[in-house]
């Protein structure tokens, strides 16, 4: 991308990059070496701009070095906890030209497990009687999502995933118990207090994957915790973990697997309570709270294609699609870990991209959508095919819910006067409609899926719907 302006944009991407363990490598342009130093047009200093969101910030510093960078880039995004890479290309090094160095690809090497790594699982899991299986992390193929639920299965142990990385195993797997994040069930959280012994794949113990790090370690809880992440530097870095082990997370599973060590006698029961919980809590409510984004995430199940791509923006309307649509490895979820809103339709653009005969839903909220919307006309010139649910209750809702919970009847800045959605993506060249229940909103989704073009369902829903577990009523209600 080109200098300054251009680098500012980018750094969300890089943020999010970061957070999500994402690997990427952005070049950055820069001003002439000649002027470097003196704050010409649109010149930033790109080490300290990106030095604490990036594995590795450099400038290549002439021509000849381009190969050595480059090559050294792509190892460091790949390597251990993948990520982002900062290179910055002064005007001049990109203007000359040089002799290929024909340097060979670095090798990324994966750490796998050892027997005494298998051994050592094996038994802390024969001691514990209330195990779950936490998933998460990037990098996982279909034979990984595969391998983690057939040793589940096997072994008769209820997994869990972390916040964004439902796709980890498939939610209809008889061990699938629920997941964690912003819209996460109050009984799964009891359940990790219950839980003696906690598996963790290749997730970061972040703050929103542990309940704002009150998941673990509390007095209420003495589960031993079992990490296996591919890189040193995250074990034991918030919580202190019975067993460490660095391994890539494919490798991980490949020889997890292979694993038959128990039947339904040791933890049976234990997963049929945890099993049963999440079926309940992901059942369509009763009816006088069958809210239109209770039905549609709920039916939507039925009306998805054989693949599919499902994006999610940031913001409480999320909880809905994370909470009732059962994600599996033909049903990817994309949503980042990092929480910047306006993420969903450019991830939506690049899903098309990249698997144009997959079926693309991105869901994104009114607010998100007056982030980066116009992207569409990006989509719409490359003629990409996606359906784009825009849940529009005129709000900034999840800030409206926390000024509601902290400082009741206080509402500043989050009420939105939004533009006619329909007409401006009909002005761009897409499809558009609006809707406002349920029925509606499936008699267009049908029609659209069929046109294999840039298509937005504007779905008006109430303020009162303030998340997939409150109603803004309660809140109040609650707080007088």
């Amino acid at each position: 991308m080109t200098r300054g302006p251009g680098a500012c944009h980018g750094s969300v991407g890089v943020h999010i990059a970061k957070q999500d363990s994402t690997p990427m490598i952005l070049f950055v342009g820069q001003v002439p070496s000649s002027v470097l130093g003196r704050e010409a047009f649109q010149e930033i200093d790109y080490l300290e701009m990106f030095s604490t969101v990036s594995k590795w910030c450099d400038q290549i510093p002439n021509t000849e070095s381009i190969e050595e960078y480059v090559n050294r880039a792509f190892k460091v995004a790949l390597s251990g906890r993948q990520g982002p890479v900062v290179l910055a290309l002064p005007e001049d090094v990109l203007s000359n030209q040089v002799a290929p160095k024909n340097i060979k690809p670095h090798q990324i090497s994966k750490q796998s497990f050892v027997t005494g790594d298998l051994l050592r699982i094996k038994e802390l899991i024969s001691q514990a009687d209330k195990p779950i299986i936490l998933l998460g992390g990037s990098n996982w193929s279909k034979e990984s999502r595969r391998g983690i639920q057939a040793f589940s299965e096997n072994n008769s142990i209820p997994v869990v995933t972390s916040f964004g990385r439902q796709d980890r195993i498939d939610n209809r797997s008889k061990n699938f118990v629920g997941t964690l994040g912003t819209s996460v069930s109050p009984k799964l959280l009891l359940a990790f207090q219950e839980a003696d012994l906690i598996l963790v794949i290749g997730a970061r113990l972040s703050d929103m994957s542990t309940n704002h790090y009150k998941l673990f370690g509390s007095e209420k809880s003495s589960a031993k915790i079992v990490h296996i992440y591919p890189d040193k530097s995250e074990i034991d870095r918030v919580f202190r973990v019975e067993l460490g082990i660095v391994a890539d997370t494919g490798e991980a599973v490949q020889q997890l697997e292979k694993c038959l060590w128990f039947d339904d006698s040791k933890s049976g029961l234990w997963l049929a309570k945890l099993r049963k919980e999440y079926q309940e809590d992901t059942e369509l409510l009763e009816i006088k709270r069958h809210s239109n984004l209770v039905r549609i995430c709920s039916k939507l199940n039925d009306h998805l294609s054989e693949s599919s791509i499902i994006t999610l923006d940031a913001g409480n309307h999320t909880g809905w699609p994370q909470r009732f649509i059962k994600f599996h490895e033909k049903c990817l979820q994309i949503g980042t870990t990092c929480g910047s809103m306006g993420y969903a339709i450019p991830a939506a653009i690049a899903a098309s991209l990249v698997f144009p005969r997959k079926q693309v839903i991105s869901f994104v909220g009114d607010g998100g959508f007056l982030m980066s919307g116009l992207e569409i006309s990006t989509a719409i010139q490359q003629g990409l095919s996606m359906v784009i649910v825009i849940i529009n209750n005129a709000s900034y809702g999840t800030i409206r819910m926390h000024q509601e919970l902290k400082y009741p009847n206080r509402v500043i800045g989050t009420d939105i006067k939004n533009p006619d959605f329909v007409s401006l993506v009909r002005s761009m060249g897409g499809y558009a409609e609006k809707v406002t229940t349920s029925d509606e909103f499936f008699n267009v989704f049908e029609q659209v899926i069929k046109l294999r073009q840039v298509s937005v369902i504007e779905l008006v829903v109430p303020k009162e719907n303030i998340s997939s577990r409150l109603e803004l009523k309660d809140i109040l209600k609650f707080k007088q």
